[in-house]
């Protein structure tokens, strides 16, 4: 199996010869006199040559010395080059933010406030990706995702920023023809809408403000994996949904559709902001993460 290189050993040796000097690379690189002997000892061991011609007053690069002189110099300079540019991005916000965002809420809430940010950092740039699947951050390499759900237990570190309420809602013309239901059990005699992605997309909980607990079977013409790919059908009156708040509060002021079973809520989700364990992160990426919980921390104190 090959070995790496002795980078630490070349890097102090090319320290080394631009100073001319052991003890004022020592002092330069903040490392002991001793450790900086040790370490062109230890590459001329490996090289099995001299690398300098030592004494008293004088310090003198071999031939050896002088043709590996110039590799470890530029070995050198790109290695701290590579750090200094890994460092000027962590402290100065620069550079690519990997985002994930759920589909309609990234097109209705998120898209439009980012030209803000970019325009207050313009050395950012942000890759955001749209689904209403359950991205894998780590494995599919974001920085950060908003999400709006009830979050699990999970190894990602969570922010959250805001309640995201749901409504149960129908158009006034299929409650003309159906009927409005009163307690959640009377919507397993009507047409509901379904959306893939609800934690349990299969069964709907209701508790009212009694503590009193209902759950039912949905079942109807249509189920999408996109909430906003409801609202047609909805509006035609095909039948009952249950959507969060930013989908349907336009239709609800219109009176295009209608909230029902008003005493009786489904478990009440919240928008989180998730991202990576470990630390610290790159500036770009704080920066984004605290733009958005700013924006809509402010935004719900608005609205309520």
């Amino acid at each position: 199996m090959a070995r790496l290189p002795d980078f630490e050993g070349l890097a102090i040796f090319a320290k080394v010869v631009e100073l001319r000097s052991f003890a004022g690379a020592a002092s330069e690189l903040s490392l002991s006199r001793a450790t900086v002997s040790k370490a062109v000892t230890r590459l001329e061991q490996r090289l099995g040559a001299r690398l300098f011609n030592r004494t008293s007053r004088r310090l003198a690069l071999t031939d050896a010395g002088q043709k590996l002189s110039e590799h470890a110099a530029r070995l050198l300079a790109d290695g701290e080059a590579a750090e200094n540019e890994a460092l000027a991005q962590s402290v100065a916000p620069r550079g690519l933010v990997r985002l994930a965002v759920p589909m309609t809420f990234g097109v209705k809430a998120v898209a439009s406030i980012l030209p803000a940010f970019l325009a207050q950092f313009p050395d950012v740039a942000i890759d955001l990706h749209l689904s209403d699947a359950m991205v894998d951050l780590i494995g599919e390499g974001f920085d950060l995702g908003l999400r709006i759900a009830s979050l699990p237990d999970s190894s990602l570190i969570a922010r959250r920023l805001c309640a995201m309420p749901r409504y149960t809602v129908a158009a006034p013309a299929y409650l003309k023809r159906h009927g409005k239901p009163t307690h959640p059990m009377h919507l397993a005699q009507h047409r509901c809408l379904g959306y893939a992605y609800l934690s349990t997309p299969d069964i709907w909980h209701y508790t009212n403000s009694k503590g009193e607990q209902a759950s039912v079977r949905p079942a109807g013409p249509l189920r999408v994996n996109n909430g906003e790919a409801l609202m047609p059908a909805l509006l035609a009156g095909l039948g009952i949904a249950d959507l969060p708040e930013f989908i349907v509060t336009d239709a609800i002021a219109s009176g295009e559709i209608e909230v029902i079973l008003k005493d009786w809520k489904q478990a009440e989700g919240a928008l989180h902001l998730v991202m990576p364990p470990g630390g610290p992160r790159p500036a770009r990426v704080e920066v984004l993460a605290d733009f958005l919980a700013r924006h809509f921390g402010k935004a719900k104190k608005r609205s309520s």
